[in-house]
């Protein structure tokens, strides 16, 4: 059991020493009376948990992070990256957005013998991942986007993370690839492209994003 100057170091504790205070000297009983009731209600009393010290917030979002790590697809580099945020990432895009299924040139995404629809082993084909280039609405409809770093700079898409932010803000296409949809003198990606929700994440969960993106393997595929 700790002792009593142990006991009022801590926030509790001073409580404890107002009640043992209170206490006539030479009154054993009394002052064991007195702990225990002041001990009975420090453990039946509430526990305000303070989001971002070490409560139920950043446990959460610890298992997020663990459970990225665990189901990326590709081998990832971490070399100068948050590895928080990478974690975060692949939780998103991975766990959440399913942003391969749209970001890889034919569906389905996985390998002959990796797809869970059909009873297999989910496995993801590390070479088409986030390449870009499936068409939608048509031979003159949109196409998905390279996600992958850009080989020379290593920016996701080829995008600063300014430039990411403000496209998935407001879902300008600074590429200018048809088809061509002008509003407000620029051009809007288009469906099924979810910009209008994924501009509505945090700054943070979307700089997730971006680092995760910065992490995985380069490829070639639907110009970037």
């Amino acid at each position: 059991m700790k002792s009593h100057g142990a006991l009022m170091k801590s926030k509790s504790g001073r409580v404890l020493s107002y009640a043992w205070r209170g206490v006539p000297h030479g009154k054993p009983a009394l002052a064991a009376a007195a702990l225990t009731a002041v001990l009975v209600l420090a453990i039946f009393s509430p526990i305000k948990v303070v989001a971002g010290q070490g409560g139920q917030q950043d446990g959460a979002e610890g298992s997020k992070i663990q459970e990225g790590f665990a189901f990326a697809p590709v081998p990832l580099d971490l070399d100068g990256k948050n590895r928080a945020l990478v974690g975060l990432g692949s939780y998103i895009v991975n766990g959440q957005g399913d942003c391969n299924s749209c970001h890889t040139n034919a569906a389905p995404d996985f390998i002959s013998g990796g797809n869970p629809y059909l009873g297999e082993s989910e496995q993801i084909d590390p070479e088409r991942y986030l390449i870009g280039g499936r068409q939608f609405g048509g031979p003159t409809g949109p196409r998905s986007r390279n996600l992958t770093p850009d080989p020379v700079t290593g920016l996701p898409a080829g995008y600063t993370f300014e430039e990411f932010l403000y496209v998935l803000r407001t879902g300008a296409d600074l590429k200018g690839l048809a088809p061509f949809v002008p509003s407000r003198h620029r051009d809007l990606l288009q469906a099924p492209m979810p910009w209008p929700v994924f501009g509505k994440m945090t700054d943070r969960d979307i700089r997730a994003i971006y680092e995760y993106l910065r992490s995985v393997p380069s490829r070639a595929g639907f110009p970037q």
